[in-house]
């Protein structure tokens, strides 16, 4: 046999690399839960556009949004509560949701790559990538799920709560947001273990 011809066949007989890019949204903000995505991409399906969810309007995030949805060979999305945040930090809470988010894939990956400088345990190799979301188009992906899925929550927390404006500031901590707070104090969906938080409580 052709040395070739072994060569091609050792290539169609080893196992498919599926690599799982992983990000999160809302470790900032003051109020509601943290976001994670997890998004096997199809290499047979490329998505255009993809970039850090903060680089996209947010019009465009949502055309993408149902893109990724629709040719992603795997996606997931997952929350840590504020609840949760409180009692483990938002760090850990960050690593807890993103472990959510790749454990709610349904299919397995062999590879994690996370946006950022560290990434928890999975069940395969991980790497952690700092500017991730804007240089591997699966981070961005998953940047993408993980934000658009939180903003829309923050949407429905404002019909809710109207008089802290969580439509125009999503949580963070805006002159608007912190100004509302001193005059209503804190709802429900309020991080208290935020020192801002924690000074109007």
């Amino acid at each position: 046999m052709r040395a070739d011809s072994y060569d091609l066949f050792a290539e169609l007989d080893a196992p498919q690399r599926w690599v799982a890019g992983v990000d999160e949204a809302g470790r900032g903000p003051l109020a509601g839960a943290v976001f994670a995505a997890a998004v096997i991409l199809d290499p047979a399906q490329p998505i255009a556009g993809l970039n850090d969810s903060k680089k996209l309007s947010e019009k465009r995030r949502e055309a993408l949004f149902i893109e990724i949805q629709a040719k992603a060979l795997a996606w997931s999305i997952a929350e840590a509560s504020v609840a949760e945040i409180d009692a483990i930090n938002i760090l850990q809470a960050s690593l807890l949701d993103t472990q959510r988010a790749v454990a709610g894939l349904h299919m397995a990956p062999s590879e994690v790559w996370v946006d950022g400088n560290r990434a928890p345990q999975f069940a395969c190799v991980a790497r952690a990538i700092v500017g991730g979301d804007a240089l591997e188009p699966c981070i961005s992906a998953a940047s993408i799920l993980a934000k658009v899925a939180r903003d829309r929550t923050l949407l429905d927390l404002h019909t809710r709560y109207p008089q802290y404006g969580f439509d125009r500031h999503k949580g963070y901590p805006t002159a608007e947001h912190m100004a509302a707070l001193v005059a209503h104090g804190a709802c429900p969906e309020h991080r208290r273990s935020f020192a801002p938080v924690k000074r109007v409580l």
